[in-house]
């Protein structure tokens, strides 16, 4: 099935209901608008010479002519190419990566999507969503001639969307992603989070990751209710649209769903309507899924997946779970077949440690890099490079990417073992361990924490650790920071947090 088909499936089914929520302008579209939007879209895209195949680059804040322009892409064959705002600085080497044709953007991002432009001999024109500017075309004056939309290519095995990985250990590559197995796997979503058409889904995230994709936009839509998203999130207004919109799952990544915690926490209630959270772009701390659960009355459901799925590797159920499974994310959908393998390839028994990988419904590769395509699908599997376990009834718990763990004195540690252990401690609020190179003791294990409240007492924390972790914590630093480095689908940035420990960058504050 190709991915707007379920935008005109709306259309005909329910009209009339509300598609598209800009929460930040208070604007809203209908399914019928929706879809009638989609066609003035397409027919401008076509009109400035995108066909089947091209790429349109779009880089801008969330917003609703992000929404009709990857909706218009899709439905003439183009592939939507989609780079976070907060890369402005590297426009040049994503544009170079992927040689779009045409740049949608908003006006703030002119000069750098201008500067980076001018490096690439791929792009033939600029549109700047809110008018014209210098070097652009303007959006709203092609949109206002109305040229044709052609004839669908209706192609559902084409690649549809270009996702870039977060990069929270090496440099960002574009996942393509093809129409039909990414909407066979929000079908899959859509059905485990047991969605009907009484619910609204509400999506604070950047629609440039693929989380959004799949977790707010495409399940939505297969069920034709309506969708929020918002460009700009902040705890007290963000929680009070979620109540005012009365939406009833909340997509988004772990740092949102502890703002709605801390802020239903001082309201006194949880957002009016909503029945779940649905958590992506990071592991959940433990106490934050035990609070959801406890104190709003909610079961908090988390994700595990990857740009290169266009769908999830592993999900939970939306009702309430015991403490003994709090540890595990879920089990998989029935749209990919997971399995734990050794570095041979051979598949482990329950509960032993090997890398996470699966089967079906997964990218046609990186976007121009075959090496590193090659590498990731070798065997007919989807390597995730991610070290986890499957238990007897089919839970899987992620341990950590494989590139971030490190030996210390001959003893492999498993950097979550201990930001898991430190998040459960009395004002912790989150936590990132790596590994810092350190002779023949192997690494030097630092544990950087954001933590409230004064004093702070690093050597009585550490003492705490020793009891619940299986490490001799003999070695390991605890930092206090004010802050971490974060990628742009919200996970801590983990490279790019040791090398600024190893540079000196970040000591105590």
């Amino acid at each position: 099935m190709l991915i707007h088909q379920l935008l005109v499936d709306g259309a005909r089914r329910r009209p009339n209901l509300v598609a598209f929520h800009w929460i930040d302008r208070g604007r809203t579209l209908t399914y019928a608008e929706a879809a009638g939007q989609m066609e003035l879209f397409a027919g401008a895209f076509a009109a400035l010479g995108v066909g089947k195949g091209d790429r349109v680059a779009i880089v801008a804040h969330n917003g609703m002519d992000y929404l009709l322009s990857m909706f218009g892409c899709w439905r003439i064959g183009a592939i939507a190419a989609l780079v976070n705002v907060k890369f402005a600085d590297e426009l040049d080497q994503y544009f170079a990566d992927h040689e779009p044709k045409v740049v949608v953007y908003t006006h703030d991002l002119g000069a750098a999507v201008r500067r980076a432009a001018a490096r690439v001999g791929s792009i033939r024109v600029l549109v700047c969503m809110d008018g014209p500017q210098e070097g652009a075309e303007s959006l709203p004056a092609i949109l206002a001639a109305a040229p044709p939309a052609p004839a669908d290519p209706a192609d559902e095995e084409a690649i549809a969307h270009l996702s870039y990985t977060s990069g929270t250990t090496g440099r960002p590559k574009g996942a393509c992603l093809a129409h039909e197995p990414t909407v066979r796997a929000a079908r899959c979503i859509a059905e485990r989070l047991r969605m009907s058409g009484a619910d609204a889904s509400f999506g604070p995230t950047a629609l440039s990751s693929s989380y959004q994709l799949v977790a707010n936009l495409l399940p939505g839509l297969h069920h034709a209710i309506p969708i929020a998203v918002m460009a700009r999130w902040s705890p007290e207004p963000g929680w009070q649209k979620l109540d005012e919109t009365g939406s009833t799952i909340l997509a988004a990544n772990p740092t949102v769903l502890a703002d709605v915690l801390a802020e239903s926490r001082r309201r006194g209630r949880a957002p009016r309507g909503l029945r779940l959270g649905l958590s992506g772009g990071g592991p959940v701390p433990l106490p934050l899924k035990r609070s959801w659960r406890d104190e709003l009355g909610l079961p908090l459901v988390e994700s595990y997946g990857q740009s290169e799925l266009g769908g999830f590797v592993a999900l939970g159920h939306p009702e309430f779970l015991p403490d003994s499974r709090l540890w595990a994310v879920g089990r998989p959908l029935p749209d990919k077949e997971v399995r734990v393998l050794d570095a041979a390839g051979g598949e482990l028994p329950p509960g032993e440690v090997g890398e996470l990988c699966l089967r079906g419904g997964f990218m046609k590769g990186y976007w121009g890099k075959p090496e590193k395509t090659a590498e990731a699908l070798r065997g007919g599997w989807l390597h995730t490079g991610d070290a986890g376990t499957m238990d007897a009834d089919g839970y899987v718990t992620m341990r950590g990417r494989f590139s971030e763990l490190f030996s210390v004195s001959g003893r492999t540690w498993f950097p979550r073992d201990v930001e898991e252990a430190l998040c459960s401690a009395e004002g912790i609020q989150a936590a990132a361990v790596v590994g810092l190179p350190a002779g023949a003791l192997g690494h030097r294990p630092v544990a950087f924490v954001i933590a409230g409240g004064d004093p702070f007492d690093a050597a009585a924390l550490k003492k705490a650790l020793q009891v619940a972790l299986p490490y001799d914590l003999t070695p390991l630093e605890i930092v206090r920071v004010g802050e971490f480095p974060m990628t742009p689908t919200g996970k801590i940035a983990k490279a790019e947090l040791r090398d600024r420990a190893i540079a000196g960058a970040a000591g105590p504050r």
